[in-house]
Protein backbone atom coordinates (compact mmCIF):
# COMPACT_ATOMS: atom_id res chain seq x y z
CA UNK A 1 0.00 0.00 0.00
CA UNK A 2 1.39 3.07 -1.32
CA UNK A 3 0.83 6.76 0.40
CA UNK A 4 0.92 8.14 -3.57
CA UNK A 5 -1.27 5.56 -4.83
CA UNK A 6 -3.69 6.35 -1.97
CA UNK A 7 -3.48 9.75 -2.37
CA UNK A 8 -4.82 9.59 -5.87
CA UNK A 9 -7.55 7.04 -5.13
CA UNK A 10 -9.32 9.64 -2.77
CA UNK A 11 -8.83 12.35 -4.83
CA UNK A 12 -10.19 10.21 -7.51
CA UNK A 13 -12.94 9.52 -4.89
CA UNK A 14 -13.67 13.38 -4.17
CA UNK A 15 -13.70 14.57 -7.60
CA UNK A 16 -16.30 11.91 -8.78
CA UNK A 17 -18.32 13.04 -5.58
CA UNK A 18 -18.03 16.66 -6.30
CA UNK A 19 -19.03 16.10 -9.91
CA UNK A 20 -21.94 14.58 -9.15
CA UNK A 21 -23.03 17.35 -6.33
CA UNK A 22 -22.14 20.20 -8.92
CA UNK A 23 -24.54 18.53 -11.89
CA UNK A 24 -27.15 17.90 -9.61
CA UNK A 25 -27.20 22.09 -8.08
CA UNK A 26 -27.15 23.13 -12.11
CA UNK A 27 -29.68 20.22 -12.79
CA UNK A 28 -31.88 21.73 -9.38
CA UNK A 29 -31.93 24.80 -11.06
CA UNK A 30 -33.34 24.35 -14.79
CA UNK A 31 -36.90 24.39 -14.98
CA UNK A 32 -38.63 22.26 -16.95
CA UNK A 33 -38.46 22.25 -20.64
CA UNK A 34 -41.44 19.56 -22.12
CA UNK A 35 -40.91 16.02 -22.66
CA UNK A 36 -39.15 13.97 -25.41
CA UNK A 37 -35.60 14.61 -27.18
CA UNK A 38 -36.36 18.23 -27.98
CA UNK A 39 -37.11 19.37 -24.52
CA UNK A 40 -33.68 16.60 -23.50
CA UNK A 41 -31.89 18.70 -25.86
CA UNK A 42 -32.92 22.50 -24.79
CA UNK A 43 -32.31 21.03 -21.28
CA UNK A 44 -28.88 20.11 -22.02
CA UNK A 45 -28.32 23.05 -24.32
CA UNK A 46 -28.94 25.38 -20.88
CA UNK A 47 -26.68 22.92 -18.46
CA UNK A 48 -24.26 23.93 -20.68
CA UNK A 49 -23.60 27.60 -20.03
CA UNK A 50 -23.98 26.39 -15.90
CA UNK A 51 -20.74 27.29 -14.73
CA UNK A 52 -21.56 24.11 -12.22
CA UNK A 53 -22.13 21.23 -14.98
CA UNK A 54 -19.09 22.24 -16.47
CA UNK A 55 -17.19 22.23 -13.47
CA UNK A 56 -18.64 18.63 -12.63
CA UNK A 57 -17.57 17.93 -16.27
CA UNK A 58 -14.29 18.94 -15.85
CA UNK A 59 -13.93 17.12 -12.65
CA UNK A 60 -15.59 13.56 -14.23
CA UNK A 61 -12.88 13.95 -16.67
CA UNK A 62 -10.16 14.51 -13.65
CA UNK A 63 -11.48 11.59 -11.99
CA UNK A 64 -11.12 9.27 -14.45
CA UNK A 65 -7.43 10.50 -15.34
CA UNK A 66 -6.56 9.89 -11.33
CA UNK A 67 -8.24 6.57 -11.00
CA UNK A 68 -6.27 5.45 -13.96
CA UNK A 69 -3.27 7.00 -12.35
CA UNK A 70 -3.84 5.23 -9.08
CA UNK A 71 -4.20 1.83 -11.06
CA UNK A 72 -1.26 2.71 -12.72
CA UNK A 73 1.00 2.12 -9.55
CA UNK A 74 -1.20 0.25 -7.43
CA UNK A 75 -3.11 -3.08 -7.32
CA UNK A 76 -6.94 -3.09 -8.05
CA UNK A 77 -7.63 -4.64 -4.92
CA UNK A 78 -6.52 -1.52 -2.96
CA UNK A 79 -7.84 1.36 -5.47
CA UNK A 80 -11.52 0.38 -6.03
CA UNK A 81 -12.53 0.20 -2.14
CA UNK A 82 -10.52 3.32 -1.71
CA UNK A 83 -13.17 4.78 -4.59
CA UNK A 84 -16.19 4.11 -1.76
CA UNK A 85 -14.83 7.26 -0.28
CA UNK A 86 -17.00 8.98 -2.84
CA UNK A 87 -20.43 8.42 -0.02
CA UNK A 88 -18.15 10.15 2.39
CA UNK A 89 -16.88 13.18 -0.23
CA UNK A 90 -20.58 13.52 -1.53
CA UNK A 91 -21.54 13.60 1.84
CA UNK A 92 -19.26 16.93 2.89
CA UNK A 93 -19.21 18.24 -0.58
CA UNK A 94 -23.43 18.21 -0.73
CA UNK A 95 -23.46 19.77 2.63
CA UNK A 96 -21.59 22.72 1.43
CA UNK A 97 -22.96 23.31 -2.33
CA UNK A 98 -26.78 23.14 -0.95
CA UNK A 99 -26.03 24.71 2.48
CA UNK A 100 -27.64 21.97 4.86
CA UNK A 101 -26.00 20.50 7.90
CA UNK A 102 -26.14 16.88 8.01
CA UNK A 103 -28.28 15.38 11.33
CA UNK A 104 -26.30 12.60 13.76
CA UNK A 105 -27.40 9.72 12.08
CA UNK A 106 -26.25 10.30 8.66
CA UNK A 107 -23.11 11.23 11.15
CA UNK A 108 -23.16 7.89 12.73
CA UNK A 109 -23.52 6.38 9.34
CA UNK A 110 -20.41 8.26 7.86
CA UNK A 111 -18.03 7.14 10.64
CA UNK A 112 -19.26 3.65 10.16
CA UNK A 113 -18.25 3.91 6.38
CA UNK A 114 -14.80 4.84 6.69
CA UNK A 115 -13.76 2.92 10.26
CA UNK A 116 -15.02 0.67 8.06
CA UNK A 117 -13.16 1.47 4.96
CA UNK A 118 -9.90 1.76 7.29
CA UNK A 119 -10.09 -1.15 8.85
CA UNK A 120 -10.73 -3.70 5.93
CA UNK A 121 -7.76 -2.05 4.01
CA UNK A 122 -5.76 -1.84 7.30
CA UNK A 123 -5.98 -5.63 7.95
CA UNK A 124 -6.18 -7.16 4.45
CA UNK A 125 -3.52 -4.61 3.36
CA UNK A 126 -3.66 -5.68 -0.56
CA UNK A 127 -0.50 -5.86 -2.64
CA UNK A 128 0.16 -6.17 -5.85
CA UNK A 129 2.14 -8.59 -7.99
CA UNK A 130 1.71 -7.98 -12.02
CA UNK A 131 0.41 -4.67 -14.23
CA UNK A 132 -0.73 -6.58 -16.71
CA UNK A 133 -3.10 -10.16 -17.32
CA UNK A 134 -2.31 -12.99 -19.72
CA UNK A 135 -4.65 -13.56 -22.45
CA UNK A 136 -6.27 -16.57 -20.78
CA UNK A 137 -6.48 -15.27 -17.42
CA UNK A 138 -8.62 -12.28 -19.57
CA UNK A 139 -10.93 -15.18 -21.38
CA UNK A 140 -12.01 -16.69 -18.17
CA UNK A 141 -12.20 -14.29 -15.64
CA UNK A 142 -14.30 -11.80 -18.23
CA UNK A 143 -16.45 -14.86 -18.91
CA UNK A 144 -17.36 -15.59 -15.19
CA UNK A 145 -18.07 -11.95 -14.89
CA UNK A 146 -20.36 -11.58 -17.70
CA UNK A 147 -22.13 -14.52 -16.89
CA UNK A 148 -22.54 -13.37 -13.16
CA UNK A 149 -24.16 -10.11 -15.13
CA UNK A 150 -26.19 -11.98 -17.21
CA UNK A 151 -27.81 -14.11 -14.60
CA UNK A 152 -28.14 -11.53 -12.17
CA UNK A 153 -30.36 -8.75 -14.89
CA UNK A 154 -32.33 -11.92 -15.95
CA UNK A 155 -33.02 -12.91 -12.18
CA UNK A 156 -33.56 -9.11 -11.51
CA UNK A 157 -36.28 -9.00 -14.67
CA UNK A 158 -38.77 -11.33 -12.57
CA UNK A 159 -38.72 -8.83 -9.65
CA UNK A 160 -39.66 -5.53 -8.76
CA UNK A 161 -39.09 -2.28 -6.50
CA UNK A 162 -35.94 -2.49 -3.76
CA UNK A 163 -34.85 -6.09 -4.85
CA UNK A 164 -34.57 -5.30 -8.47
CA UNK A 165 -32.76 -2.13 -7.82
CA UNK A 166 -30.20 -4.12 -5.03
CA UNK A 167 -29.52 -6.56 -7.92
CA UNK A 168 -28.97 -4.58 -10.94
CA UNK A 169 -27.02 -2.29 -8.71
CA UNK A 170 -24.82 -6.04 -7.97
CA UNK A 171 -24.72 -6.03 -12.05
CA UNK A 172 -23.60 -2.33 -11.72
CA UNK A 173 -20.87 -2.78 -9.31
CA UNK A 174 -19.58 -6.32 -11.23
CA UNK A 175 -19.36 -3.96 -14.14
CA UNK A 176 -17.58 -1.11 -12.74
CA UNK A 177 -14.90 -3.54 -10.92
CA UNK A 178 -14.42 -4.75 -14.75
CA UNK A 179 -13.98 -1.74 -16.01
CA UNK A 180 -11.42 -0.90 -13.65
CA UNK A 181 -8.95 -3.83 -14.35
CA UNK A 182 -9.21 -3.39 -17.91
CA UNK A 183 -8.33 0.19 -17.08
CA UNK A 184 -5.46 -1.20 -15.45
CA UNK A 185 -4.82 -3.39 -17.90
CA UNK A 186 -4.43 -0.09 -20.31
CA UNK A 187 -2.38 1.48 -17.87
CA UNK A 188 0.28 -2.04 -17.82
CA UNK A 189 0.82 -1.81 -21.52
CA UNK A 190 1.51 2.25 -21.77
CA UNK A 191 4.84 1.27 -21.83
CA UNK A 192 4.36 0.27 -25.66
CA UNK A 193 2.93 3.26 -26.51
CA UNK A 194 -0.05 4.87 -27.46
CA UNK A 195 -0.37 3.87 -30.56
CA UNK A 196 0.22 -0.12 -29.97
CA UNK A 197 -1.71 0.12 -27.29
CA UNK A 198 -4.89 1.58 -29.58
CA UNK A 199 -4.00 -1.76 -32.02
CA UNK A 200 -4.73 -3.62 -28.90
CA UNK A 201 -8.49 -4.89 -27.56
CA UNK A 202 -7.87 -3.29 -23.71
CA UNK A 203 -9.15 0.47 -24.36
CA UNK A 204 -12.47 -0.79 -26.74
CA UNK A 205 -13.21 -3.57 -24.38
CA UNK A 206 -12.85 -0.84 -20.77
CA UNK A 207 -15.47 1.66 -23.30
CA UNK A 208 -18.04 -1.08 -23.74
CA UNK A 209 -18.11 -2.11 -19.83
CA UNK A 210 -18.05 1.52 -18.76
CA UNK A 211 -21.00 1.89 -20.87
CA UNK A 212 -22.90 -1.17 -19.39
CA UNK A 213 -22.10 -0.24 -16.08
CA UNK A 214 -23.68 3.32 -16.63
CA UNK A 215 -26.40 1.72 -18.29
CA UNK A 216 -27.00 -0.74 -15.40
CA UNK A 217 -26.65 2.10 -13.06
CA UNK A 218 -29.29 3.91 -14.38
CA UNK A 219 -31.92 0.72 -14.72
CA UNK A 220 -30.69 0.34 -10.67
CA UNK A 221 -31.62 4.27 -10.02
CA UNK A 222 -35.01 4.01 -11.93
CA UNK A 223 -35.98 0.74 -10.14
CA UNK A 224 -35.84 1.57 -6.56
CA UNK A 225 -34.00 4.22 -4.45
CA UNK A 226 -30.36 4.83 -3.92
CA UNK A 227 -30.57 3.12 -0.50
CA UNK A 228 -32.09 -0.05 -2.24
CA UNK A 229 -29.23 0.41 -4.82
CA UNK A 230 -26.44 1.60 -2.96
CA UNK A 231 -25.08 -0.97 -0.64
CA UNK A 232 -25.01 -3.70 -3.30
CA UNK A 233 -23.30 -0.84 -6.08
CA UNK A 234 -20.59 -0.42 -2.99
CA UNK A 235 -19.70 -3.33 -1.66
CA UNK A 236 -19.91 -5.32 -4.93
CA UNK A 237 -17.46 -3.14 -6.53
CA UNK A 238 -15.24 -3.63 -3.94
CA UNK A 239 -15.48 -7.26 -3.80
CA UNK A 240 -15.55 -7.79 -7.28
CA UNK A 241 -12.65 -5.75 -7.64
CA UNK A 242 -10.78 -7.53 -4.54
CA UNK A 243 -11.32 -11.17 -6.37
CA UNK A 244 -10.38 -9.55 -10.09
CA UNK A 245 -6.95 -8.60 -9.01
CA UNK A 246 -6.28 -12.07 -7.28
CA UNK A 247 -7.61 -13.74 -10.84
CA UNK A 248 -5.85 -11.35 -13.05
CA UNK A 249 -2.89 -9.55 -11.19
CA UNK A 250 -2.15 -12.67 -9.01
CA UNK A 251 -2.94 -9.64 -5.89
CA UNK A 252 -2.94 -11.02 -2.20
CA UNK A 253 -5.26 -9.57 0.63
CA UNK A 254 -3.75 -11.38 4.08
CA UNK A 255 -5.84 -13.82 5.61
CA UNK A 256 -6.11 -16.22 8.38
CA UNK A 257 -6.63 -14.41 11.73
CA UNK A 258 -7.09 -11.24 9.94
CA UNK A 259 -10.28 -12.82 8.50
CA UNK A 260 -12.39 -11.40 11.49
CA UNK A 261 -11.50 -7.74 10.94
CA UNK A 262 -11.98 -7.47 7.38
CA UNK A 263 -15.41 -9.31 7.81
CA UNK A 264 -16.15 -6.68 10.77
CA UNK A 265 -14.94 -3.97 8.57
CA UNK A 266 -17.09 -5.08 5.24
CA UNK A 267 -19.92 -5.42 7.48
CA UNK A 268 -19.42 -1.47 8.55
CA UNK A 269 -18.89 -0.25 5.04
CA UNK A 270 -22.21 -1.76 4.27
CA UNK A 271 -24.36 -0.21 7.09
CA UNK A 272 -22.08 3.15 6.64
CA UNK A 273 -23.33 2.89 2.78
CA UNK A 274 -27.02 2.08 3.70
CA UNK A 275 -27.00 5.07 6.56
CA UNK A 276 -25.65 7.46 3.89
CA UNK A 277 -27.53 6.23 0.72
CA UNK A 278 -30.25 7.35 2.91
CA UNK A 279 -28.45 11.13 4.08
CA UNK A 280 -30.82 13.47 2.15
CA UNK A 281 -27.53 15.38 0.80
CA UNK A 282 -27.34 11.62 -0.91
CA UNK A 283 -30.22 10.64 -1.50
CA UNK A 284 -31.45 13.80 -3.60
CA UNK A 285 -33.98 15.50 -1.06
CA UNK A 286 -31.37 18.52 -0.72
CA UNK A 287 -31.33 18.87 -4.46
CA UNK A 288 -32.05 22.32 -4.47
CA UNK A 289 -30.60 25.41 -4.25
CA UNK A 290 -29.46 27.09 -1.33
CA UNK A 291 -32.92 29.50 0.20
CA UNK A 292 -30.41 32.80 -0.44
CA UNK A 293 -29.77 31.96 -3.49
CA UNK A 294 -33.32 31.81 -4.73
CA UNK A 295 -34.07 35.25 -2.63
CA UNK A 296 -30.65 36.80 -4.60
CA UNK A 297 -32.20 35.60 -7.90
CA UNK A 298 -36.02 36.83 -7.31
CA UNK A 299 -35.08 40.10 -5.76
Amino acid sequence: MTALTVVLALLAALSNASASVFQRRAAAEEPPHGEGAAGALRVFGRLLRRPYWLAGALLLLASTVLQAAALAGGSLSLVQPLLTAELLFTLAVGSVVFGHRPDRRTWLAFTALAAGLALFLGTAAPSGARTTASPGRWLLAGAVALGVVAVVVLVARTVVGAPRAALLGLASAVSFACTAALLKEVMGRLGQGVGAVLAQWPPYATAVAGLAAFVLLQGALRAGTLAASQPALTLGDALTSVALGWALFQEQILLGVRVLPELIGVTLIGLGSVGLARAPSVSGAWDAPPARDEEAETG
